[in-house]
């Protein structure tokens, strides 16, 4: 085997899987990136650690590839802290840091502290890279971990201060598996038998409902979830990552269901006799706190990973393998077979159609300051049929989830899985990975604060995507329990605990940074601010002064 320098094989290896943008801090494997650059990758300088992670997983969600970032020692903890939502989100990555050399560890070298195990509970593996023999089967493992069974984020900590020290001499070669390039590199299949009965229990139950989760994304399965929900006539809710499973104007959608939920949708899954979770662990955000459905509801699960089969309600069936090869042996098993699921679709289709009679004037209102349903009814109407809706956690999750509906087939919605502030660079991640396609991030201001700054970075690299910053001066979403703490009645210095300056203007400071902006006050001129915002050809921030004491509805629970 011919003598290589590592940094040029961890450059081809990159390349050889599909590696288009790597997101880091300076200074990390500094060699290799001259060698990404002769190769065409594109190095994207963020303005912090979080804020590369970031970008590289709304890359990898967008594009179901591993999203790279890199982060040198004294930025590994940002880095760790930034895969946080990406493991939460089942997203492939992969980060790397620098770590240690032997000869300089416990004597306090600059910048040196024992950061390795900081990742080990935000990613599926977490691994030393010490020489340069062992860099190409580390990065190949790499990606098999970040891709295979549930995705997520795998650390590797290369030793060196500069990341450098896998990237000297030696006798390695470039090797690469490309079916380890993408989600999913596998699809298996549940056994037959399992197949059968699932679609037995779908027939016999009366009042059936499909849960699509994230795992019908990473599987590309939609339209086999759509197929067997016509097929049996089954109403079919997401959770808010598999948002976008079926057209939200379809007759047998009801919605997103959980914490993030409209009425209509909790009480519908409350109301089922069956529910089957298709490629969802059924946590806790999407049973409302394991409450929808409560625990005597029968429950079927198809998920690819068999330890989340039955962990948080006893299986009537358990289907392991892939969604999209799974559930086209339901649709197969299913043709001829007759469902009379009529009534009951029929009740569905009345709890919908009162959640949206019940908001359709709030989403018509004319009030000063706007609310943000009369801002999401707009933004839904001249949401492009091929656009990405990127969305923040907290209100901006919740607002989105519930008032705006997907209505064409080329949609998509990306949410934060739970990181305050992960919209902005997340949605720059995601108009990386998908340049001609239009990016929407709609995030609050609380969550704009976080990673103003990257306004820069996606001015200096041309990431022309529009932000929509639902600005009410203040975190309302601390305001019930604050309300509580202060014994019903705010009183004192209450709103120094949740609300920020009316003064701040982030149409202007997005203006002084050289991006585009629009500041918006008025109802009527939503529309229109919004159209030119999607026609410029640059970073662009959306400004709507919304109400702060408008609340996202809580979602319906059982009491």
């Amino acid at each position: 085997m011919a003598k290589n320098m590592g940094s040029k094989v961890l450059a081809d290896m990159f390349k050889g899987y599909g590696i288009t943008h790597v997101f880091y801090m300076p200074q990390v494997i500094s060699t290799a990136l001259v060698a990404m650059e002769e190769l065409g990758i594109r190095r994207v300088v963020a303005h912090s650690e979080k804020g590369a992670a970031y970008m590289a997983d709304g890359y990898a969600r967008a594009k179901g590839t591993p999203g790279v970032c890199l982060a040198q020692p004294i930025g590994a903890s940002n880095l760790a802290s930034g895969l946080r939502d990406a493991f939460m989100a089942h997203s492939p990555m992969i980060a790397i840091s620098g770590g240690p050399m032997p000869a300089s560890r416990y004597r306090y070298a600059y910048q040196e502290v024992e950061d390795f195990g900081q990742f080990d509970c935000v990613t599926k593996a977490n691994y030393n890279v010490d020489t340069v023999a062992r860099l190409p089967d580390m990065i190949r493992q790499a990606f098999r971990d970040a891709t295979t069974g549930s995705p997520g984020p795998v650390h590797l900590r290369f030793q060196g201060r500069r990341s450098d020290g896998p990237l000297g001499e030696g006798d390695i070669e470039a090797l690469c598996e490309p079916q380890f390039a993408s989600v999913p590199p596998f699809r298996p299949s549940a056994e037959a038998q399992h197949v059968k009965d699932a679609v037995a229990a779908l027939i016999a139950a009366k009042r059936p409902v499909i849960v699509a989760g994230g795992g019908v994304m990473h599987s590309k399965a939609q339209k086999e979830v759509v197929a067997l929900a016509e097929l049996l006539q089954i109403p079919v809710a997401t959770s808010p990552n598999g948002k976008g499973t079926i057209l939200e104007n379809h007759p047998l959608s009801i919605g997103v269901v959980g914490t993030y939920s409209r009425e209509c949708t909790n009480r519908a899954v409350h109301e089922a006799d069956l529910v089957f979770f298709i490629g969802s662990p059924a946590g806790g955000m999407v049973t409302g706190n394991w409450t929808v459905p409560d625990a005597n509801v029968e429950v079927m699960q198809l998920d690819i990973e068999a330890n989340e089969l039955g962990r948080n309600y006893p299986n009537k069936v358990a289907l392991l393998g892939d969604a999209q090869a799974t559930l086209s042996m339901m649709i197969a098993e299913a043709k001829g077979k007759v469902a009379d699921h009529k009534a009951w679709v029929a009740r569905v289709q009345e709890l919908v159609a009162t959640w949206r009679e019940a908001f359709a004037a709030k989403m018509a209102s004319n009030d000063m300051p706007i609310r943000p349903e009369r801002l999401c009814k707009e933004l839904e109407e001249v949401l492009p049929a091929d656009a990405i809706l990127v969305a923040d956690t907290g209100h901006a999750g919740m607002w989105t989830s519930q008032m705006i509906e997907l209505k064409h087939l080329g949609q998509r919605f990306i949410r934060c899985a739970g990181s305050l502030g992960w919209g902005l660079p997340g949605a720059m991640g995601v108009k990386v990975a998908m340049p001609d396609r239009p990016v929407i991030c709609f995030t609050g201001d609380g969550g704009m604060y976080y990673h103003l700054p990257e306004l820069e970075t996606a001015l200096r690299y041309g990431i022309n995507l529009v932000v929509v910053v639902n600005n009410n001066g203040g975190l309302s979403q601390e305001l019930p329990q604050l309300t509580i703490n202060y014994g019903g009645k705010l009183r004192g210095n209450a709103d120094e605990m949740w609300k920020f300056s009316k003064d701040f203007n982030f149409a202007k400071v997005a203006e002084a940074m050289g991006c585009a902006s629009i500041r918006v006050e008025k109802p009527g001129d939503i529309k229109d601010a919004l159209k030119r915002a999607l026609a410029m050809n640059k970073p662009v921030v959306v400004e709507v002064i919304t109400d702060v004491n408008v609340m996202v509805p809580t979602a319906w629970v059982p009491k």
